[in-house]
């Protein structure tokens, strides 16, 4: 999964990122609203953490925009505005969510794991595909109550997949949604991760649940 950060202030907007990275998202850094809207408007966020407070363009300028072209894209307005009038303002533009400065960061992960679950209307955070059972709030997979050890990478790819359980997915928009504009890996990297994740999901010898759809992509199939 990828996040969009959109915050003029470095202490938080450092922060923000090294938590989400170490809580295996991919994340862009945008430090005002004009850059900020730049990134959105290329896609591929699975969410967008927005300051209210931006030069150049105000969050609010950038959250209406966005809206205006129809991008859908999960948006939590971040700010130091706390009163009721404000917090309306940012519902009715559009915004999903709202979260106030000072913040614990516990929360904003939630609120981004939530509004990720909501945008893919995964509303169970436990996502069961067969025997399989993936708790995206703990990142871990199980099959049968038994953990199968997944790296940050296959898990994140694990549950790009999940959370389009039975939609085929293409290479180029697996590689959008999990990694960074500042990632220099080549694009068969996706190929490589789907072989690893593969032979993890078919460990038991039970069949085939990830598929390859030629000249398309892929295909995680399974009840949910």
């Amino acid at each position: 999964m990828k996040v969009l950060v959109v915050e003029d202030y470095s202490p938080i907007r450092k922060a923000v990122e090294a938590t989400l990275r170490e809580s295996g998202y991919a994340v862009d850094c945008a430090i005002d609203g004009a850059e900020g809207y730049s990134a959105a408007s290329n896609g591929g966020y699975d969410c967008i953490v927005l300051d209210w407070m931006l030069p150049k363009m105000t969050g609010i300028e950038v959250l209406t925009r966005l809206r205006q072209v129809a991008d859908q894209t999960p948006i939590l307005m971040l700010t130091a505005k706390d009163a009721t009038e404000d917090r309306i303002k940012g519902l009715d533009f559009g915004a999903d969510d709202y979260l106030v400065k000072p913040f614990a960061i516990g929360e904003l992960l939630a609120r981004i794991r939530a509004l990720i679950r909501r945008h893919y209307s995964a509303k169970n955070p436990i996502i069961t595909i067969g025997n399989l059972s993936l708790d995206t709030i703990a990142k871990r997979l199980t099959r049968n109550d038994q953990l199968i050890e997944l790296s940050a990478m296959e898990y994140s790819l694990l549950e790009y997949l999940a959370l389009r359980v039975g939609q085929v997915v293409s290479r180029s928009d697996i590689w959008n949604h999990l990694y960074d504009l500042s990632d220099d890996s080549h694009s068969n990297v996706v190929d490589v991760y789907i072989g690893y994740l593969r032979k993890k999901l078919e460990s038991d010898g039970s069949g085939r649940i990830l598929h390859t759809r030629r000249g398309l992509g892929y295909v995680l199939e399974g009840s949910s």
